[in-house]
């Protein structure tokens, strides 16, 4: 399938599962889509969850260059698809609050001090 085959461009939220994968040069079909993940609420794109030589991989959004209306073009040559990672479950999600950080040196000063003084003592 040539990239001219493959329509429109068109947002994360209107590709169809079942379209076509390409590589970045839109020289060889690799796969298919199987799933689109994302938040539709905060309009955020997560990937794709694509099907390649019987395999289940996962292509993150930086990964993903074009959707059309009939295929997805990644980013990555052929072979760098093949090694895609698996799809995991539940991502792991990485916190970190102000908090978090350890109050030594000037910074824990700076905050114990801002801290008496707003009264969050």
């Amino acid at each position: 399938m040539a990239l001219t085959d493959l329509g429109a461009r068109i947002a994360w939220t209107a590709l169809p599962e079942g379209v076509p994968v390409l590589d970045a040069g839109g020289d060889e079909e690799v796969g298919r889509v199987l799933h689109v993940l994302g938040d539709q609420d905060a309009d955020i794109f997560d990937g794709l969850v694509i099907e390649v030589d019987g395999t289940t991989r996962f292509a993150d959004a930086p990964e993903v260059g074009t959707l059309h209306e009939r295929g997805a073009v990644l980013t990555l040559d052929a072979e760098a698809i093949r090694h895609l990672p698996e799809p995991t479950e539940n991502p792991a999600v990485v916190e970190a609050r102000p908090d978090d950080a350890p109050d030594d040196g000037l910074q824990g000063k700076l905050r114990r001090a801002w801290d008496l003084l707003s009264g969050n003592y």
